[in-house]
């Protein structure tokens, strides 16, 4: 009996000490927490979280950006696939993918395709195309070429679009391209757009048309006229190569290789720069430009 009481009161004692440990314990940690002061981080620290939160921002900028795309634009697409199904317009026939000799090498084929691009520039494909036939008519090669004075190429290639200033981009282009490509054109954008008289539009087409690759949208004054008609773009447009920037943005990569030529030879034949045929194209219910009744 005697034994048992005494260890009642030993578990009692134990449980009494416990408790004021705890009670102890308790009053430390919360003296602590007042007494301590908040941690700061360091301005190393703060500007990197600053940079990172930049950053996100870029990201989601341009995360929305992408996911931007026009209102029923392929419904609009479709219906000038519709208009263009006959293959009548010039580019069709005349355009410069079409214009070089199939019987000479694939080296001066290219040659001719960039030739008759440079050509093109603020000229019809109908005085392209001519131009183009007295060149290989006279042979069109880049020996030739050289050969060949200034005042007689000039003959050749009138009345395109300042042919005299063409006569020079023709002569200096042609000297580079025997000089560092080996009598073959550049297979880069970038080298492309080096050579005198070579923009981005014609570097475009020339990678699709002489080399077969899709790189990048080929964009002329009727490619940039239709796209800011129909709204393609998120807000209009100054000139072709913002347009080009503007549609790599969101139209479909597997619709660059076909959109050029369908949108000129749409420009050519309906969407024309003055009094476009808005009565008689499938899109003006839809089109921003036509229900303005143009």
């Amino acid at each position: 009996m005697a034994d048992k009481q005494s260890r009642s009161q030993s578990q009692q004692l134990h449980n009494d000490n416990t408790r004021r440990q705890r009670k102890r314990l308790k009053l430390e940690y919360e003296s602590d927490n007042v007494n301590k002061k908040p941690q700061t981080a360091s301005p190393i620290a703060n500007e990197k979280k600053k940079e990172n939160v930049q950053k996100q921002d870029v990201v989601d900028d341009k995360d929305k950006a992408c996911n931007w795309e026009p209102n029923r634009w392929r419904l609009q697409l479709q219906n000038i696939r519709e208009m263009r199904k006959a293959r009548d317009a010039p580019v069709d026939i005349m355009g410069c993918s079409e214009l070089s000799d199939r019987s000479e090498s694939v080296q001066t084929q290219r040659y001719q395709t960039l030739i008759s691009l440079m050509l093109s520039s603020q000229t019809k494909d109908q005085i392209t195309a001519a131009a183009m036939e007295k060149l290989k008519n006279y042979g069109l090669t880049m020996d030739n070429v050289m050969a060949t004075s200034d005042k007689q190429l000039g003959e050749l290639i009138f009345p395109v679009g300042f042919w005299q200033r063409k006569v020079q981009y023709i002569k200096k282009t042609t000297a580079i391209l025997i000089e560092k490509y080996d009598k073959d054109i550049p297979a880069t954008i970038d080298e492309l757009k080096s050579l005198p008289g070579i923009g981005p539009k014609m570097a475009h087409l020339i990678m699709l048309s002489a080399w077969d690759k899709v790189v990048g949208i080929g964009v002329d004054t009727h490619v940039h006229r239709i796209s800011n008609r129909l709204k393609w773009v998120k807000k209009p447009t100054t000139d072709p190569e913002k347009t080009r920037i503007a549609l790599e943005e969101w139209l479909p990569r597997e619709e660059w290789r076909e959109i050029n030529c369908l949108l000129v030879g749409f420009g050519q034949t309906i969407c024309l720069p003055i009094n476009p045929k808005c009565a008689t194209c499938l899109n003006k219910p839809i089109c921003p430009y036509g229900r303005r009744g143009k």
